[in-house]
């Protein structure tokens, strides 16, 4: 996956545990393990609002884009004219 999670690093730095995280946040401990594992499709913007306010981070923090196979430019293709 292009997207890597680093919630982990994160909590690590601030010497907080996932369970403290959760209750902070409002949301499960399996969700934030769901989170830190990148098990996950998406996160709300307001969840990940309350994550970094808590760890007081900025989302490039937590979430770091990686190319897959190296390639980090995407072909571009011209619009379609309206009508």
């Amino acid at each position: 996956m292009a997207i890597v999670v680093n919630l982990d690093v994160m909590l690590a730095r601030r010497k907080m545990r996932s369970k403290e995280l959760a209750e902070r946040v409002g949301i499960t401990e399996q969700n934030i393990s769901l989170l830190k594992s990148g098990k996950v499709k998406g996160i709300r913007f307001d969840t990940l609002d309350r994550i970094c306010a808590v760890l007081r981070c900025q989302p490039g923090d937590i979430l770091e884009y990686r190319p897959d196979d190296g390639l980090d430019i995407i072909e571009m293709r011209p619009r379609r004219a309206a009508g």
